[in-house]
């Protein structure tokens, strides 16, 4: 491809039309050498897709409303692998957004939480000799409970190696001079994260609560049993127990659930990739940051609010970044 309609190789304008390709852009051939080149160097924010770029931006839209995979295909006309590939762009290149955009955040009041999901098959049907990554996946979230900005977002299994990333991902996105209030559930890998990746730097607690019959097994089923009691301790440092509360990021997971259609309970959408998990919760998140009006910011986005954003982001500017 070449600008200014001159062949790359001699650099003559000595040319002819030569039809169009495939993106519709004017293609020319040169007299002299014979080498055939495009009328100018095209944008390619799709990279090497044969998607119309209206077509891309009807796909994400419907990708982040909630749509699922097949639905989609019914309501575009696309193939349900076009779709996929294209969210798994997007996916990358919303990882690469939040990366770069959403450091040095000034946050004093966090609260983590995990989400469940599953890839294939449910844990308790996974057998010896499948991926494992098949089962039960998590999708760790640490929110700012007063911009609702998602700060960091990790996938994995609920364990202490994905713990200890997410925690440290999560500090990392934070400003040096940040002392955050940090409130999670009581998973117990917690702890040793926080210590490692914080220090004496923030005030942490653990909020608990204990519901009927065996909270374990009861984290896939629609509904936990009846609310015993709720347990909360300061782990680290200080903090009021008034800040000891993981309502905000409880309420995220259900938008998470509502606007992620493999988080959806009930339906029989879901992730059979680990790369498609992902990307699906990299678009979500990086939509929900920058793209998506929050009812008590007043028409802000999380990431306006934040101060890492002048302006509310379209999807075309989604497309079009990193």
């Amino acid at each position: 491809m070449a600008a200014n309609n001159i062949c790359p190789d001699c650099e003559s304008s000595n040319r002819k039309k030569n039809g169009f390709s495939r993106q519709g852009i004017r293609r020319y051939r040169c007299k002299d050498c014979g080498k055939t080149f495009l009328e100018s160097e095209p944008s390619r924010p799709l990279g090497g897709m044969y998607l119309d770029l209206k077509t891309a931006t009807l796909i994400v839209h419907l990708l982040v409303e909630g749509n699922s995979i097949s639905a989609i295909s019914r309501i575009t006309g696309c193939h349900k692998r076009t779709i996929l590939s294209l969210l798994v762009l997007m996916g990358h290149k919303c990882q690469r957004i939040l990366d770069e955009k959403v450091q040095g955040v000034n946050s004093f009041h966090i609260q983590a939480d995990e989400l469940w999901t599953f890839i294939w098959k449910k844990q308790k049907r996974v057998k010896y000799d499948d991926p494992r990554s098949w089962g039960d996946q998590y999708c760790f979230i640490g929110m700012d409970s007063e911009t609702k900005l998602v700060i960091s977002h990790t996938v994995g299994k609920r364990n202490g190696q994905t713990a200890l990333g997410f925690i440290r991902d999560l500090a990392g996105r934070l400003a040096d001079e940040c002392r955050p209030n940090l409130v999670t559930d009581g998973f117990a890998p917690y702890i040793d994260a926080v210590e490692d990746a914080f220090g004496a730097d923030v005030d942490y607690a653990q909020l608990v609560k204990l519901f009927q019959g065996d909270v374990e097994t009861g984290r896939e089923r629609y509904s936990p049993g009846g609310l015993l009691a709720i347990v909360k301790s300061v782990i680290t440092g200080r903090m009021d127990e008034d800040l000891i509360s993981t309502s905000y990021i409880e309420r995220q997971n259900r938008t998470v659930r509502m606007a992620v259609r493999r988080f959806t309970r009930l339906v029989d959408a879901f992730s059979k990739k680990l790369e498609n998990l992902k990307a699906a919760c990299a678009l979500h998140f990086c939509y929900y940051n920058f793209c998506r009006q929050h009812m008590s910011l007043e028409g802000c986005t999380p990431a306006m609010e934040a101060g890492i954003a002048d302006h509310i982001w379209t999807i075309d500017e989604l497309i079009g970044a990193a």
